[in-house]
């Protein structure tokens, strides 16, 4: 039998939807308050400042697009930019392909939770220790990884002293890094499979390579979408793993867009035209994210 809502029990529930609308304000505020000063602000503070000429000590100058007309014409910024998409294509394909696997064996292999977190070891360990570790690692005279080169008869490699070398062992190193965690991530996204797609797959004589092209990658794809946007824009901000070990060079062989922004900020004290550097950046990861987006799909699923 429904009961009837008499006028008094009206009042007090518009009275308790109040009053749960501001304890949900009070919530969101603090948190608001912080992505207005340490987001919001300085976003409009950069763009603001790329159309300026700033070194600290003298007054702010507004000279328009200037800092924007040198950007284009500066041979400099366009080696960044060659140079952070080389590391980027090397970072996410190695990345994606081992975090993968890494995921699938997981979940056919073990389910274990020990083998979860040995997995994601590395990835507790900070950028700089990492980095510093391989430098010694992969020392040119001294590195135990050019002692074994030696040993079984090849050459010894300069890892973060050859220009070839430079960026592809950057990438590497925080591929071991960041394996384990894009793995976790994989392996989640794995567990939203139905088990009944894969006995129909058995069924229908299907091998297990069938299976991960057929049922696997394309069942995936979300994750994948997800995966792939994140590391992309954080592939693009990398910065301490290449000051830690070749601070940019050798002759500007590993000097990515964040460690020249950071070169033109605080060692030239030019912050116009590093302001500028900064929104080319943001420009384009919002173009590549909005590409990823699209060419992904990772807001669709195909279980449904």
């Amino acid at each position: 039998m429904a009961l009837a809502t008499t006028p008094r029990a009206g009042r007090e529930g518009r009275r308790r939807r109040r009053d749960d609308t501001r304890l949900a304000l009070a919530f969101i505020l603090p948190a608001s308050i912080g992505l207005a000063m340490f987001y919001f602000w300085p976003l409009l503070r950069g763009i603001y400042l790329s159309f300026t000429s700033w070194d600290l000590l003298s007054p702010v100058e507004f000279i328009g697009l200037e800092n924007y007309r040198e950007m284009i014409a500066d041979p400099v910024f366009w080696n960044a930019v060659r140079v952070t998409v080389l590391y980027v294509i090397i970072n996410i394909g190695v990345q994606t392909v081992v975090a993968l696997v890494l995921a699938v064996l997981m979940q056919r292999l073990s389910q274990s939770t020990l083998l979860r977190g040995l997995v994601l070891t590395p990835y507790l360990v900070s950028n700089v220790v990492a980095a510093l570790v391989f430098l010694w690692i992969l020392d040119f005279q001294l590195g135990i990884g050019n002692q074994v080169l030696a040993w079984i008869g090849l050459d010894r490699i300069g890892f973060f002293t050859s220009e070839a070398w430079a960026i592809p062992t950057i990438a590497l190193v925080n591929v071991w890094r960041h394996m384990g965690y894009t793995a976790l991530l994989i392996f989640a996204g794995l567990q939203t499979i139905p088990p009944t797609m894969y006995e129909a797959g058995r069924i229908d004589g299907a091998s297990e390579t069938r299976m991960f092209f057929g049922i696997t990658v394309p069942l995936l794809r979300p994750i994948l979408g997800l995966v792939l946007i994140v590391s992309v824009i954080g592939s693009f901000q990398v910065f301490d793993t290449v000051a830690v070990t070749t601070g940019g060079g050798p002759v500007d062989a590993s000097r990515v867009l964040q460690v020249y922004i950071y070169d033109k900020a605080f060692g030239q004290f030019d912050f116009g035209y590093a302001s500028a550097l900064s929104v080319a950046l943001l420009i384009i990861l919002m173009v590549v994210t909005f590409l990823q987006y699209r060419i992904t799909r990772a807001g669709q699923t195909d279980l449904n």
